[in-house]
């Protein structure tokens, strides 16, 4: 039985050897840095959100589509086994299980159901299955099953004296196989024997799928068993041999009925419903590891593995097929081409072939090792242009037709059946058809630019297209074998562009756009119909192919593929995209590829082998945005988790706010993509973008409306999710704070009026006092010219008083002089009676007291206060003497006082005398200064 054993393993290894290269669904590839957990993954469950959620040594993995999430196990133990029922998450381990539920923040809280129980758990008891039922949770270990109904919260146990190997479920029944014991049913809470170790020869079972007349048991290592009518068959399948090679550990149906079987070291096999082989895929195809643990096949067709090392999806309904060239023997594929019987792949290393519809390996053609640039089928050849010249391929055997390097490209000309025109390096050759040989007849002479790109307008009349020097127009003479005339286009040159005929149109694309030829003005006018697709920011290459068998053209872009095709009810073309990025699809840009494999499905030349499409099945589905956690906060290191229903009101200072939100695509080739609007604050929706994360900063005070939707596949999401929320205003804008504001502003005026109005006061009272004493400044001003005035009059007053009494002085003293002299000569008179008389007459005129009253008064007028004031001070003196004293006032001198006083000179002297005595004047002293200085 070994040697049959190890017999069947070496069968499969070499079976596997064989498939080595094989089309594979796209796989997505998780590992433990990627998921940050440990490597062993036990178990896989969806939500009824679409979420997927992983057993895992470290814990319980959380994946959304964008990010992964670990929450680590309640005991630090490593959990076996998951199952999502309704909102919760039930999950078991090393001596415990529970349930997760997410909290208003959307994160996972852990809830134990085996603790503070009426029973205990066992010693070491390790929980490695659950299955829900009709409200019922139902959690396996070695030992037991426990039961758990969920609207009662209690209890029942089934207890095992042997090891319970596995729990199943089939519809509505549960089902436990006891180790050397046999195959349970449980019937109303209590186990039921089916089928007895004996009778499946005490093989462990790994699942049990319903049949429509029983049920099918599949074991580890001895493919599967019938049981109908209580009797136990095994089933008889193609694939048994391989099956029995293999030792299974996991095991899936899918949706489809085909099976999928996980292996412990080679990966996975899938049969179809009627157990024939399908496809098998392990390290070697892409795998991270070849132990599958666990499987599930999520809501959207992908299988998730649980490996012993990483996760694994499996987009298995994807219209794309993968074949990698592992080894490196393929390279970059430029070229393909098929025959009823032959694939064949050009390369940068030479031309590879292999069996249509086989598992066989691609494998060179003898002498075309090499860069292969062409392969078509014209006139029933297989035309091969390579760097050494041209080939005809007649399956696995290349004959070279033409030594001439460089054969870009082989195009019919029509109405010329014998005739083929070829590009290459350095311009055109003519290869004709001679007795069923093709060969080159001629070079072309007068053009001897590199040609790639041939299209043409009439059949001697072309255009070519030379990415570094732009397109060019090329007139043949009739016997095709010189360039009568040739121009060069309007047309920018365009790095990686090119040229194409569809439709009998000539296309042109290049970074600028997507371009028409106009034959009448003899240049490209913009198509506008595909150049936001093509060119601009979307530009990878300018490559075009037409596809004449099913009337469509391809263009290849940053983010997908695009075709045009005649529209169903309308002249106007219908432009579809496959959103399959440049990044993604890995093709040699500047040299995309693509191949009509018939029945709408394509083949893509990549620089690692080559992917196919189904058409038929691109048709993708709507997918639903989640919001999976909001965080705010004052510090952008430092955020705080906000509760994801409802709306939320923030400080003013914690006005950093993170959106996480993320799309459940499960898929390799079709990214997410993420567009986002604040309302509030930028009312536009964002670019598109990949980020699934948007974070606010420092937003202003204000209401908001945070929307998201995603799309995916070019089809966005059914559904938008928003989120509402508030930032308070500043302490110092709110109400409370405007009224403190509005009074501390009324306070602010009454203060301003109050000491306004003070000051004022202040100022009215300065501007008074100021005035008042500009007036009394103005008073004094005038009194002072006035008294000026005054003085000025009392000055010519006294002016006038002292002429007048000058004058009268002067007229005494005059008076007086001649009375004297006249006496004097009346005395020397004869006639003594009559002059006696006369001078009688004239003393008395001399001596007459009027004339000194009148002086008197002038002189007082003059000088009112001296005669009081000499009286005060010299009281003796006379009233001759006062006279005395007035004439020395106004400085006469003695000689000039004499005749005023009627006396001599010596006379005045005496009289000077004897007032010197009375005043008590010292000797030295001058009598008239001391008059004239009082």
């Amino acid at each position: 039985m070994s040697l049959i054993k190890y017999c069947l393993y070496g069968f499969f290894m070499f079976f596997a050897l064989v498939v080595l290269a094989q089309e594979i669904p796209p796989i997505q590839l998780f590992s433990p840095q990627d998921y940050g957990a440990e490597d062993q993954n036990w178990a896989i469950t969806q939500s009824t959100g679409n979420f997927i959620y992983v057993a895992n040594n470290k814990g319980l993995l959380e994946y959304n589509g964008a990010s992964w999430t670990l929450y680590n196990s309640p005991n630090n133990a490593i959990l076996r086994t998951v199952k999502s029922v309704g909102d919760k998450i039930y999950s078991g381990g090393y001596m415990g299980f529970g349930y997760w539920a997410k909290n208003k923040k959307g994160v996972l809280e852990y809830a134990s159901l085996s603790e503070n129980q009426n029973f205990a758990i066992k010693e070491d008891e390790d929980f490695w299955g659950i299955i829900d039922i009709e409200g019922y949770v139902l959690f396996q270990s070695f030992e037991r099953i426990y039961v758990f109904n969920i609207e009662e919260n209690s209890f029942n146990i089934i207890e095992s004296d042997s090891r319970i190997n596995k729990m199943f479920k089939v519809d509505e029944t549960i089902f436990f196989q006891k180790n050397d014991i046999g195959v349970f049913e449980i019937v109303n809470g209590n186990e039921n024997l089916i089928i007895s170790a004996a009778d499946i020869d005490n093989n462990e079972l790994i699942n049990i799928f319903k049949l429509d007349t029983g049920l099918l048991l599949q074991t580890v290592e001895h493919g599967f068993y019938k049981f109908e009518n209580r009797k136990l068959n095994k089933w008889d399948i193609t694939s048994d041999q391989l099956l029995e090679s293999l030792s299974i550990y996991s095991s899936a149906r899918l949706a489809d009925g085909s099976f999928v079987l996980g292996t412990i070291s080679n990966g996975i096999v899938q049969l179809d419903k009627e157990g024939n082989y399908l496809l098998s895929i392990d390290q070697s195809d892409g795998l991270s590891n070849n132990t599958v643990l666990s499987f599930l096949e999520d809501g959207y067709g992908n299988i998730w593995l649980g490996l012993d090392n990483g996760i694994n999806v499996l987009n298995i309904n994807s219209p794309f097929q993968v074949y990698t060239d592992k080894q490196g023997v393929l390279g970059t594929v430029y070229t393909a081409a098929e025959t009823e019987d032959f694939r064949y792949l050009g390369t940068n290393q030479g031309l590879f072939y292999k069996l249509k519809n086989s598992e066989s390996q691609f494998k060179l053609i003898k002498g075309t090792t090499g860069q292969v640039w062409f392969l078509s089928f014209i006139k029933g050849v297989l035309f091969c242009g390579h760097d050494k010249g041209t080939y005809i391929i007649k399956e696995s055997v290349a004959e070279q037709i033409s030594s001439e390097i460089g054969t870009w490209v082989v195009k019919e000309l029509e109405d010329y059946p014998n005739l083929l025109i070829q590009g290459n390096y350095k311009g055109l050759n003519i290869l004709e058809k001679n007795d069923d040989t093709w060969s080159i007849r001629n070079k072309i002479e007068g053009f001897n630019i590199s040609s790639r790109n041939i299209e043409f307008l009439e059949s001697n009349e072309l255009l070519i297209n030379h990415e570094h020097k732009g397109v060019f127009k090329i007139l043949i003479d009739n016997d095709f074998r010189n360039v009568i005339d040739y121009k060069k286009l309007p047309k920018e040159k365009g790095f990686k562009s090119s040229i194409a005929k569809y439709n009998n149109d000539i296309y042109y694309s290049n970074k600028q756009g997507f371009f028409v030829y106009d034959a009448e003005r003899e240049e490209f006018t913009e198509n506008t119909l595909l150049s936001d697709l093509l060119g601009g920011d979307e530009y990878v290459s300018g490559r075009l192919f037409n596809d004449s068998q099913n009337n469509k053209l391809w263009g290849f872009s940053k983010s997908g593929m695009v075709y045009m095709e005649p529209g169903k009810l309308s002249n106007e073309p219908t432009v579809n995209t496959i959103p399959i990025s440049s990044e993604v699809r890995k093709t040699k840009s500047g040299f995309e590829n693509i191949l009509n494999l018939g029945s709408n499905i394509y083949l893509i030349g990549t620089t690692e082998g080559y992917l196919t499409i189904d058409l038929n099945k691109v048709n993708g589905h709507s997918l639903g945005v989640h919001l999976t956690g909001i965080e705010y906060g004052g510090v952008l290191n430092d955020l705080k988790a906000l509760d994801l229903d409802g709306s939320s009101t923030l400080a003013n200072k914690a006005n950093n706010i993170k959106f996480n939100y993320s799309v459940t695509n499960f898929s390799k080739f079709l990214s997410s993509k993420y567009q986002y609007r604040l309302t509030g604050f930028y009312d536009n929706w964002s670019d598109w973008s990949s980020n699934p994360q948007a974070f606010f900063k420092n937003l202003p005070h204000g209401d908001y409306v945070f929307e998201v939707r995603a799309m995916v596949g070019g089809i966005v999401s059914n559904n938008t999710v928003s989120y509402e929320f508030e930032i308070n205003k500043p302490w110092y804008i709110k109400p409370l704070a405007i009224v403190v504001y509005a009074l501390l502003v009324l306070l602010f005026i009454y203060v301003l009026y109050y000491y306004n109005k003070r000051h004022f006061k202040k100022q009215q009272q300065k501007l008074i006092e100021k005035k008042e004493r500009q007036l009394e400044f103005e008073q004094l001003e005038n009194q002072r010219q006035l008294i000026q005035f005054k003085n000025k009059n009392l000055q010519l007053d006294i002016d006038n008083k002292n002429r007048e009494l000058g004058m009268a002085t002067m007229n005494l003293v005059k008076r007086n002089e001649l009375l004297s002299n006249i006496k004097d000569e009346l005395s020397n008179s004869k006639s003594p009676n009559e002059i006696a008389k006369v001078i009688k007459l004239i003393n008395r005129s001399i001596n007459n007291t009027g004339d000194w009253k009148l002086f008197e008064e002038a002189f007082n007028n003059v000088d009112k206060d001296f005669m009081k004031k000499i009286k005060s001070l010299h009281p003796a003196i006379t009233a001759s003497d006062l006279r005395l004293c007035a004439y020395l006032r106004l400085n006469l001198s003695s000689k000039e006082i004499a005749p005023l006083l009627n006396i001599s000179h010596k006379s005045v002297e005496v009289k000077r005398y004897r007032l010197r005595k009375k005043m008590d004047l010292a000797h030295d002293q001058s009598l008239s200064n001391y008059i004239i200085d009082l």
